[in-house]
C-alpha cells in the first residue's frame, strides 16, 4: 500500500491507494470520527480483484491538513478536496464507497459533480433530509430521535 500526499484546494490530502495504477478507481470515503485505516481491510481485496482502491483522509483527519477556521469545513470544501484527488490520479470517472458521514459526503459529490462518478455505494446510513423547515437544526432532529449520547450529539462543543 502506498501513501501519498495529493495538494488540491489548498491544503495537502493524504491518500492511502493500492492496486493496479491503471486499474477502474474505486473511491473510499470514510465516516467520523475515523480515518483511511477504516478501510484497510476492503483496500487489499479490491486491490486484488484489479481496482485502485484510494482512501483519503479528509479534511481535520488523520494526515490530511486542518485549516484552523471552521468554515473551512463545508461540504464544498469537502467535496473539492475529493475533486483535487480524483482529478491528481485520473481522467476517468470513479467509483465511490462511502461510510457512515462519509455517505453523505459521497452524496454531496454525486449531487454537485455527477461528471466525476460512475457509481455510487453508501454504507451504514440511509438517504434522508429530515425536513425542508430551515429553523430545525439536524442535530436537534437526532438529539429528538437518539439521544444525548448518539455519537454525532456527543461530540459536540457546547
Amino acid at each position: 500500500m502506498e501513501h501519498r500526499k495529493v495538494r488540491g484546494n489548498g491544503i495537502d490530502i493524504h491518500v492511502a491507494i493500492q492496486g493496479p495504477s491503471d486499474g477502474p478507481i474505486v473511491l473510499l470515503i470514510h465516516g467520523f470520527p475515523t480515518l483511511w485505516y477504516s478501510w484497510r481491510h476492503q483496500i487489499p481485496g479490491l486491490a486484488a480483484l484489479g481496482y485502485r482502491a484510494v482512501a483519503p483522509d479528509l479534511r481535520g483527519y488523520g494526515d490530511s491538513d486542518a485549516p484552523p477556521d471552521i468554515s473551512s469545513y463545508t461540504c464544498f470544501h469537502i467535496v473539492g478536496d475529493l475533486i483535487a484527488v480524483i482529478t491528481a490520479l485520473t481522467e476517468e470517472k470513479v467509483f465511490v464507497v462511502g461510510h457512515d458521514w462519509g455517505a453523505l459526503i459521497a452524496w454531496y459529490l454525486c449531487l454537485f459533480r455527477p461528471d466525476k462518478v460512475k457509481a455510487l455505494v453508501n454504507l451504514s446510513v440511509p438517504f434522508c433530509f429530515h425536513t425542508t423547515d430551515p429553523t430545525v437544526k439536524p442535530l436537534d432532529v437526532l438529539r429528538k430521535f437518539y439521544g444525548d449520547d448518539f455519537y454525532m450529539c456527543r461530540f459536540q462543543v457546547r
